[in-house]
């Protein structure tokens, strides 16, 4: 399957991740324990994992298994026979010895590390539950079931920490709910439905230029789309072609757009043939960046194999790079992230975004980024007449309408709004705020008419965009 992760590279995280931990133990005679337990509890893991999951187990469950193991213990050479009689004879989950220590020495020093064993454990067996490529109920609930012994056994012994901040659930892979005697002919009806076509990139092209504004940002991605249709055609006719990156930097303030030209973006990719799938993956800090050393890496890892086939949208991406600590874990996530992007550079694009000023210090904390991100779309705050406008298509789709005199009053606070704007103006953002407190104070002012007509329902006041009320 493409985008699967290799018993290889499944190695190299468990390795890395469990290698890191163990630097973190102070205690040397733990430190050497886990060294030599933590292996094979982790093979115990991810048995109890396949055994919960029901599937039967294939070559390539043989080979993540045969990966579980560090630098310095032996590999293993498992055989196919012998991992089935394993996984059909796994006893049960069993909190390793090494934990009881551990939880000693956090009692008396004070540190948690059995808490952020916990959240290792927690990573790792996500790690071999991918091993079929994705993650079922069945295997998420074995991975909450361990991590809520594990945990359970620290509370006992009031063990300062929280728990992970990981949430399972996010990993499962969703199926399609099974067919009832009772819902089936309602499916077969919609199989019958044709399926609706996607955007044709004359269509695209037709909604980007719908967007307010931004006329220098659709000129750019006119300018890339036809750059990338002509080199496919030279490729077509065996005629050299240079270098291209189509990974891109937004800069600009919030609520400019930018989010809504990068989906724009992944389908017109998907259109022309660049990108197999076309979703948009949109992420900032908090979803590529963990706990400590190690896991970081396995959470980008993760986003960028949801991302594989279309656009990740990495917005305020200058936080990765945002502190002077050497040993923040954003860098990490920025490794990562240019080594996914090397290893899927057929089908990944990767977009950043941030204010202006911010997004120099992320293209400097890497010198793999400036190479990478050599394409720059600048997203200009929208003017007064601007954000109106997107006022009116928000009153529109809606269904609200204004009147004269409302109208007058919206187009003079959008005006003031732009004129006095500062690092705190939302643009976008702003105008949608004003809809939605509008729409709030219109519903009080027409729940308490008697008999309120179409036209009442619709129509906003200027009291209703008045953002300060009076005193009644």
């Amino acid at each position: 399957m493409k985008g699967s992760i290799s018993a290889a590279e499944a190695h190299k995280q468990y390795s890395e991740a469990v290698a890191a931990f163990r630097r973190q133990i102070p205690d040397q005679v733990l430190r050497e324990r886990f060294g030599r337990e933590a292996d094979p509890f982790f093979r115990a893991c991810a048995l109890g994992l396949w055994q919960r999951d029901g599937a039967s187990p294939t070559p390539r469950y043989v080979e993540f298994y045969n990966a579980i193991y560090t630098k310095g213990n032996p590999a293993l050479s498992v055989l196919f026979w012998e991992l089935s009689s394993e996984v059909a004879g796994y006893p049960g989950f069993r909190p390793p010895e090494f934990f009881n220590r551990m939880r000693a020495c956090d009692k008396v020093s004070g540190t948690s590390l059995a808490r952020r064993f916990i959240d290792l454990t927690t990573l790792m067996l996500l790690l071999f539950a991918a091993v079929d490529d994705q993650v079922s109920e069945a295997e998420a609930g074995f991975v909450n079931q361990c991590a809520d012994a594990l945990s359970a056994l620290c509370d006992q012994e009031g063990l300062k920490g929280e728990k992970a901040p990981l949430d399972v659930g996010d990993f499962v892979t969703r199926r399609p709910a099974p067919q009832t005697p009772q819902t089936a002919p309602a499916a077969e009806q919609k199989e019958d439905k044709p399926e609706e076509p996607e955007p044709t990139l004359e269509e695209l092209m037709a909604q980007l230029d719908e967007l307010c504004g931004l006329e220098k940002v659709k000129a750019d991605v006119k300018s890339l789309v036809n750059l990338v249709k002509v080199r496919k055609l030279r490729q077509e006719h065996d005629l050299p072609v240079p270098p291209l990156s189509l990974h891109l930097v937004f800069m600009g303030n919030p609520g400019t757009g930018k989010t809504t030209v990068a989906r724009l973006l992944a389908q017109l990719y998907k259109a022309i043939g660049v990108l197999s799938k076309g979703q948009l993956v949109e992420v900032d800090r908090s979803g590529l960046v963990a706990g400590f050393v190690g896991q970081t890496a396995i959470k980008t890892s993760e986003v960028i194999q949801k991302a594989l086939g279309g656009v990740l949208f990495i917005d305020e991406a200058y936080a990765l790079a945002g502190q002077d600590n050497p040993n923040d874990f954003g860098r990490e996530a920025i490794e990562t992230l240019l080594k996914g992007m090397e290893d899927h550079r057929a089908d990944l694009v990767v977009i950043v975004a941030g204010y202006t000023q911010l997004m120099d210090r992320f293209l400097h904390a890497n010198p793999g980024l400036e190479s990478r991100f050599n394409k720059y779309f600048y997203f200009e705050d929208y003017n007064g007449e601007q954000l109106m406008e997107i006022f009116c298509s928000m009153c529109g789709k809606n269904g609200y309408t204004l009147s004269d005199e409302s109208r007058k009053y919206a187009e003079e606070y959008f005006k003031t709004l732009y004129e006095e704007r500062d690092e705190n103006f939302g643009n976008a953002r702003d105008v949608r705020n004003l809809f939605e407190r509008a729409v709030a104070r219109q519903s009080d002012r027409v729940a308490a008419l008697e008999a309120p007509g179409k036209e009442e329902l619709m129509a906003l006041t200027v009291e209703d965009l008045k953002e300060d009320q009076p005193e009644a």
